[in-house]
């Protein structure tokens, strides 16, 4: 794991944070049918195909477990996500035992048992139980992996909170990290909610932290993510070479029904290849997931 000096953040050992989850099995389907691609399958790229390693990744904004209908189904969530047939699936707008919205359900945990997967959480928010006695109350963003995990970690980076009075743009957790072995291939894996407000001041911000985080690990990487904003505003141009987005021609993701926006991306590293991506037409949220193909150099550590 790569252990370079790193941005204050709020760190857990993987295995102490996953271990609740089910095992993984092989791996997925769609990366064992990547296996047999050649030069002539039209992947780009240096080097011949046999020394790539195949990953599906995907981001999906989960909108607490509510479909465009407002209705709050966690199954159909499960269903949804399990339709991606994704290796490692960053999720936002996850509630932990947060409302009545959510039946105060655990949803990471929840969605990872019902999909068979590792999960990481990372919360935003972390608050006093409604009721004495109870749960904590936490919302924020997850990773799923179905891979060997080798860290995880819950970054901090600039936000404007939603739960305070007159609040102004301070460091908080909720950017979470994933370091998963893909057949002997170690890739940072990155999931991400941006700042949904009109001025574009804080996702500047975020786009900068982000950016110091991602910079102090090596090898391949991989940002998931409700962005808040198209590719092309202005505040997300910094990303752009450090990282690439992986479905530049896109259709939109935002809202489900009849979108309007493609905020919702995958990005990867210069030494991470793409050979598709689409968005999925579920109106499990009021956000579509996106699911990317790619090709990791291999023997990265």
């Amino acid at each position: 794991m790569d252990r370079k000096p790193r941005r204050p953040a709020l760190r857990v050992l993987a295995a102490a944070v996953l271990a609740a989850t089910a095992a993984l099995g092989a791996a997925s389907p769609g990366a064992t049918a990547a296996d047999g691609m050649t030069a002539a399958d039209g992947v780009t790229g240096a080097g011949p195909a046999a020394s790539r390693v195949p990953l599906r990744v995907a981001t999906y904004n989960i909108h607490a477990g509510a479909g465009q209908d407002d209705v709050f189904d966690l199954d159909r969530t499960a269903a949804a996500i399990r339709d991606l047939d994704a290796d490692v699936i960053g999720l936002q707008e996850v509630d932990v035992h947060w409302g009545a919205r959510s039946d105060f359900t655990d949803e990471a945990r929840e969605l990872a048992g019902d999909l068979g997967m590792r999960v990481f959480f990372a919360p935003i928010y972390d608050l006093p139980p409604a009721t004495p006695g109870g749960e904590r109350r936490q919302y924020g963003v997850a990773l799923l992996s179905r891979l060997p995990v080798r860290g995880a970690w819950n970054h901090e980076i600039t936000r404007l909170s939603t739960q305070t009075p007159d609040p102004v743009p301070a460091p908080a957790p909720g950017f979470a990290e994933v370091a998963v072995k893909v057949r002997g291939t170690l890739v940072h894996v990155y999931a991400t909610h941006l700042d949904y407000r009109a001025d574009p001041s804080v996702r500047r911000a975020q786009v900068d932290d982000m950016l110091g985080v991602l910079a102090a690990d090596s090898g391949p990487k991989v940002l998931l993510g409700d962005f808040n904003a198209e590719p092309d505003a202005p505040e997300l141009a910094r990303l752009w070479g450090p990282l690439a987005d992986a479905a530049p021609g896109g259709g939109k993701t935002y809202p489900a029904v009849e979108p309007v926006r493609r905020i919702d991306l995958v990005t990867v590293s210069p030494d991470v290849t793409v050979t598709a991506a689409h968005e999925s037409g579920t109106t499990a949220s009021d956000h579509r997931p996106v699911v990317a193909d790619l090709l990791l150099h291999r023997g990265a550590r």
